[in-house]
């Protein structure tokens, strides 16, 4: 079992935090926001992991985040935040955080996060043309951890279908398709492959960021490109 530190604003959510995680054998501490969170930690030493609010008042989520990285690069930190969209967390990415975790959740959504995050290998992000791509491959999602699976098929009408391995922790991995038809491809108009992998894998990052479920089928087609994956592209090919 592990000794983990909860930084999060609201009272509330602190207990169930921390209800939930000793009711399994964990050692909880909580810190009412950053600062008292970031002297809590202190060096890291001690502590196997630190769940961190996104947005909180005085000291935000993602500076916390900065210093946390600075005082121990080791120790996973699972941000946790009530936005939508899972591309307001890439600066977080960016950042060091190695899981994230949408509010509202139920408590197996939590102990699952918690776990991934203590298992699973550290964030590999692709790399294209030498700059990385905002890809949340390999890293927590609701509890999923993705792994991308090599290469992609390209159909006989032009589709591209990227295959990945989506694992909740100690479970099977079930196989799951994200499918970028033709037309779509033509309006995005690159001809790097490997940016293709990483949308699929921002597409699959959301579904899962917004729904903490598999697809259904295990199938996901792009038909058209939400406002999130159009902020992830246009920030990958600036």
């Amino acid at each position: 079992m592990a000794k983990i530190l909860i930084v999060d604003d609201e009272s509330n959510i602190r207990m169930m935090l921390r209800l939930a995680l000793q009711h399994v054998g964990h050692t909880v501490e909580l810190a009412a926001d950053g600062y008292e969170g970031l002297e809590k930690f202190a060096d890291g030493a001690g502590w196997e992991l630190v769940l961190l609010d996104h947005r909180m008042p005085g000291m935000e989520g993602i500076e916390v985040l900065k210093e946390l990285r600075l005082r121990d690069k080791r120790t996973p930190v699972v941000m946790i935040t009530a936005f939508g969209t899972v591309d307001l967390a890439s600066e977080a990415l960016r950042e060091g955080a190695t899981d994230f975790l949408r509010k509202p959740f139920t408590v197996e959504v939590l102990r699952e996060a918690v776990d991934a995050a203590l298992t699973g290998e550290p964030h590999l992000p692709h790399v294209a043309n030498g700059a990385p791509l905002l890809s949340f491959e390999q890293t927590g999602i609701n509890g999923f951890r993705l792994l991308s699976l090599p290469g992609m098929e390209k159909e006989s009408d032009g589709a591209l279908t990227k295959t990945f391995n989506v694992q909740r922790v100690a479970g099977i991995g079930h196989a799951c398709r994200v499918v970028l038809p033709a037309t779509l491809i033509a309006r995005i108009g690159s001809a790097d492959e490997r940016l293709y992998e990483a949308l699929c894998g921002e597409a699959l990052a959301n579904y899962l960021w917004q729904n903490a479920a598999l697809p259904p089928g295990g199938r996901i087609v792009v038909e058209e490109l939400t406002r999130s994956l159009r902020r992830w592209l246009e920030a990958v090919t600036a």
